[in-house]
């Protein structure tokens, strides 16, 4: 016979939680139907963010240069050590080579040759201090082993410091692909917003910079600030030719440059040779912390990593690098955060 029981009735507890949930919902949705699109940024709240992703990608930049710097450094260092290396190692052969002439003209001549045992001894320091003692080695032969044993330390030495240059170049390759990519992430971002502007906008934003370039190698006046040195004014006067050159990460000239690129192409074209990156060319002279005293072709120092360098220009102005989608040209001092000047 069929059960004709009442169906069970849901509780209080869930009813209320079901009811809540069923209001959120419809709140939410109300909510959502009312609420007013995310507003786009406008063209100056993407050039904000832009030059600071332009800042941070310059920051960047700077280590990558140094690293690249490393790099080339040890790359000399290892090849002058393998060369040296490969020299004390024909060196040593001759050595031995003496030794087995020696030990041949001996053994013709019926002597014996202890000599022979040098190169069946696992250790030719205990060999020879022993054959000393017995009175077994000639003078010539006692020299000659010393030489030997002297070239073989002075091998192993060399190889121990050429295996870890190694090791730091390859440090240096993984630090080098790691700041290269950082840099290329952060011009990326900045050209995605870039991207979110119109037409329209993005050529007004060109206009503006055009504009600031134009006035900023045009019409600045430099007044009559004397130069540093002879060579200080060689070096503003080779950077004032590049004027209009465009910024382009990890340049150094001729026609593209970095900040610090800028600053040491210029002092080469002065046969001064200064470091490549900002931070290093912060300690390559002696330190001016008063704007007053800075005289034309000084280095001045931006920041507080140093990762912006400039050359003083004269009334309050540097000639410089600014950063990714700008030119060579002058720019105010208080423009950035100063820190000190550098006299080469």
């Amino acid at each position: 016979m069929a059960s004709h029981r009442r169906p069970k009735q849901p509780s209080r507890a869930r009813v209320t939680v079901l009811t809540t949930a069923a209001a959120a919902a419809v709140v939410l949705s109300a909510n959502a139907a009312n609420a007013a699109p995310s507003e786009k940024p406008n063209k100056d709240e993407v050039k904000t963010k832009v030059d600071k992703l332009y800042e941070e990608a310059e920051q960047a930049t700077e280590k990558l240069d140094g690293a690249k710097e490393k790099q080339q450094k040890l790359q000399k260092q290892i090849g002058a050590l393998q060369d040296n290396v490969a020299r004390g190692q024909e060196e040593l052969n001759e050595l031995r080579e003496g030794l087995g002439s020696m030990a041949s003209a001996q053994y013709r001549t019926g002597g014996i040759d202890p000599s022979v045992a040098l190169f069946l001894s696992s250790d030719p320091d205990d060999f020879l201090d022993k054959a000393s003692a017995m009175d077994q080695l000639s003078a010539q032969q006692v020299e000659s082993l010393k030489k030997v044993q002297e070239k073989q330390r002075s091998l192993a030495q060399q190889r121990a410091e050429a295996s870890a240059k190694l090791k730091d170049l390859a440090d240096t390759r993984a630090e080098l692909a790691k700041k290269k990519k950082e840099v290329q992430n952060k011009l990326g971002s900045a050209q995605k917003l870039l991207n979110t502007l119109t037409a329209q906008e993005k050529a007004a934003l060109a206009s503006e910079e055009q504009e600031r370039a134009t006035r900023a190698s045009e019409r600045v006046d430099l007044g009559d600030t004397p130069a540093a040195s002879g060579r200080a004014a060689a070096a503003f006067a080779a950077a004032k030719t590049r004027i209009g050159s465009p910024y382009v990460y990890g340049a150094s000239g001729p026609s593209s440059f970095d900040c610090s690129g800028l600053t040491s192409w210029a002092y080469a074209q002065a046969d001064v040779g200064i470091p490549r990156t900002s931070q290093a060319q912060a300690n390559a002279g002696t330190r001016i912390y008063s704007q007053s005293d800075l005289q034309v072709g000084d280095l001045v120092i931006f920041y507080g990593d140093q990762h912006h360098v400039g050359l003083y220009a004269g009334n309050g102005q540097v000639l410089h690098a600014p950063r990714t989608g700008t030119v060579v040209r002058y720019e105010s001092i208080g423009n950035m955060p100063f820190q000190f000047g550098v006299r080469i």
